[in-house]
């Protein structure tokens, strides 16, 4: 009976990774971390107060970035508290009801980010090919539901995975390969058959993330064909100049995303280094870059943070 029952306590505790092999230089390491967590939420909570505060941007396009933005946080900052507990040798063990938890956070936001960004992919379509009736189609109840069925269907559609996690024994290795918990990398723990959830996750993700980019094409193709039919060069720059801080926030979503899901899927025998690497790649980089982005290639957003760091000099000059 007190075999079984350090062996449940056993499975249900796991060891998180930092940087093999650099663990010395770990509080080292943390530094730059500490920094893209701090450029990251101070960004997207800046988006947030600009689009909250100025009237002038209360508007679909706008919405939208606010929901990039709560994603972006949503997927990256449940990553942090154990992050640094590993790089300051706080501890690097992790229960597994909040590795569970942890998990959904991370996996749910991802797909509604995704979900957000076809949402933003519509925008600009109606935006571009179908001006006169933007402002009917895009009202702030349907603007409400789109934000709300992202997040449910992503929600809802992880439940199961996770679920199912809850009976698989761990009877091996109980050493994660990330400073956080994902769920390709505890399947792999597992000493049952999960077929069920490798099987599963294909399906979600192609589904998810697959209708999603889907969408996005199909979206691009008929505003190219829009734009291509307006007559003036300068009128087809503005047109396009509009979709370019969005196309940026799709490649930095996807790319780093098939990345690690190649790595995953087709390299597990790869140096743990680039594993590590492309997993912090596709939590960080998000929440830090397309707050720059929309700052650099949106006037307003750009305008706004001007009256927020100048506001005297701004008031000054516009009297």
């Amino acid at each position: 009976m007190a075999t079984a029952n350090s062996s449940n306590i056993l499975s249900s505790t796991f060891c998180l990774t930092g940087i093999p092999g650099y663990e010395e230089f770990h509080h080292w390491i943390s530094i730059p971390f500490c920094l893209l967590y701090l450029v990251g939420i101070m960004g997207n909570c800046t988006i947030l107060h600009i689009v909250r505060t100025d009237p002038r941007l209360h508007q679909p396009m706008y919405y939208f970035l606010v929901m990039l933005s709560l994603t972006d946080m949503g997927m990256s900052l449940p990553t942090m508290i154990s992050l640094f507990r590993v790089l300051w040798s706080i501890s690097r063990e992790i229960q597994f009801n909040t590795c569970v938890v942890q998990m959904f956070f991370i996996h749910t936001f991802s797909f509604t980010e995704s979900s957000v960004l076809l949402a933003m992919a519509l925008d600009r379509y109606v935006a571009i090919c179908h001006p006169l009736r933007y402002a009917t189609i895009f009202t702030p109840t349907l603007i409400t539901k789109i934000g709300i069925a992202a997040l449910l269907r992503s929600a809802f559609a992880m439940i199961p995975l996770l679920a199912r996690l809850a009976f698989f024994p761990f009877c091996h290795s109980h050493i994660l390969s990330h400073s956080y918990c994902l769920h390709q990398d505890m399947i792999r723990l597992a000493c049952a058959d999960t077929k069920f959830n490798v099987i599963y996750g294909l399906v979600l993700i192609t589904l998810l993330w697959g209708m999603d980019s889907l969408g996005i094409f199909v979206s691009y193709v008929f505003i190219l064909h829009s734009v291509l039919k307006i007559s003036s060069q300068e009128g087809r720059f503005k047109a396009l100049n509009t979709c370019a801080s969005h196309i940026c926030a799709v490649l930095i979503l996807y790319v780093p995303m098939i990345g690690l899901s190649i790595v995953h899927r087709f390299a597990k025998h790869s140096s743990p280094l680039i594993h590590i690497f492309m997993a912090h790649i596709y939590l960080l980089v998000p929440p830090v870059l397309n707050p720059i982005i929309y700052s650099v290639k949106t006037r307003q957003i750009r305008q706004g943070i001007l009256n927020l760091l100048f506001p005297l000099r701004i008031n000054s000059s516009m009297m």
